[in-house]
């Protein structure tokens, strides 16, 4: 049982300016399909568009002008483009549909809805995971992904858009960002790495392994025993004298020994692009991983070929998590204009 649905997409197309409704020409043909594959009815959403008009060359770039002359409190659209300050009144406007429809769930259609709703620019990196959107002192969920005119021109991009909307429905059922619990063991002693064997490893029958390298070193290895707990075994540590997390040499060579130990046991090894790993692990450090099983880059890549590999992406697909490294890369940007 779905939720209210507001689908929000960018603006007017020749087709819409004509008949003066929303996705009503190929890309809204595309859309339809799609959501009737996922079980939306699209006759049960209320759909809109950041901008009730046809922009000049069907080009967003033709609402947009310098940083003094565009809407206060909204990042750039595009690289050095913000929309003109002279189109608050269709930010309004939605902002007011949003209010009156109070939906569970905002589809956010294209780069220029998520611009618009969320603040944030760049639909490719944070596509696939809720977020939150306040409107007016209220919160909303908001669900970005692309445009249906983005398939259209690529089509690669089709299968994405069709997953994207199959976690949107189950979103919709309800109004809250749920994010996945997880126990993450850092910054561990040695005592601390003998009790997780204890309680969680040994049990365990699969054991997920990943590394974290720099140059020819390793910076930090997981070991997880399910989707919800995970131990970050570190050694590198900029902020330590020597830049090694352990105090001293004896007992960093104990932890290695662990680790060469965790690394043999007889368990259904798995891990993301775990090739590289076992690899550097063994030539490298002289560690084996004689029961390695399974890859999850390439269970990935033979159950979806079309689609992109990389881990932050599968996260997109088969998890509820935000997209972190954006996360990352955003806080490193604020901790850079601080220190400038």
């Amino acid at each position: 049982m779905t939720g209210k649905i507001l689908l929000c997409g960018e603006a007017w197309g020749k087709d819409e300016a004509e008949r003066g409704l929303p996705f009503v020409g190929a890309s809204g043909k595309l859309l339809n399909s799609l959501l009737s594959q996922v079980g939306i009815s699209r006759s049960e959403c209320f759909v809109t568009n950041v901008f009730n008009f046809q922009p000049e060359r069907n080009d967003i770039k033709t609402l947009c002008g310098p940083k003094a002359e565009g809407i206060p409190g909204y990042p750039a659209i595009n690289k050095g483009g913000y929309i003109h300050a002279k189109y608050t009144s269709e930010l309004a406007r939605l902002q007011q549909e949003i209010l009156r429809e109070s939906p569970t769930l905002i589809i956010a259609f294209g780069a220029t809805a998520t611009w618009a709703l969320l603040k944030q620019s760049g639909i490719r990196s944070i596509r696939g995971a809720p977020l939150r959107a306040t409107v007016a002192e209220r919160t909303f969920k908001v669900f970005p992904t692309y445009h249906p005119a983005a398939v259209l021109r690529e089509w690669k991009l089709r299968p994405i858009l069709l997953a994207d909307l199959t976690k949107a429905r189950r979103e919709s059922e309800f109004p809250e960002v749920r994010r996945p619990r997880r126990e993450v063991w850092i910054e561990p002693s040695f005592d601390d790495l003998l009790t997780f064997e204890k309680e969680h490893i040994l049990p365990a029958t699969h054991l997920s392994i990943d590394i974290e390298t720099i140059g020819d070193q390793i910076t930090c290895i997981g070991f997880a025993t399910s989707v919800s707990r995970t131990l970050v075994v570190p050694f590198f540590d900029p902020a330590k004298a020597g830049r090694s997390y352990w105090p001293t040499v004896e007992l960093e060579t104990a932890v290695w020994n662990w680790v060469l130990r965790i690394c043999q046991l007889d368990k259904i090894i798995v891990g993301q692009n775990f090739l590289y790993d076992i690899n550097f692990l063994w030539n490298k450090y002289g560690i084996p991983v004689p029961h390695a099983s399974e890859d999850t880059m390439l269970l990935h890549h033979a159950l979806q070929p079309e689609m992109e590999k990389g881990l932050g992406f599968q996260g997109s697909i088969y998890t509820d998590e935000p997209a972190w490294k954006a996360m990352k890369r955003k806080k490193h940007n604020e901790t850079v204009k601080r220190e400038d």
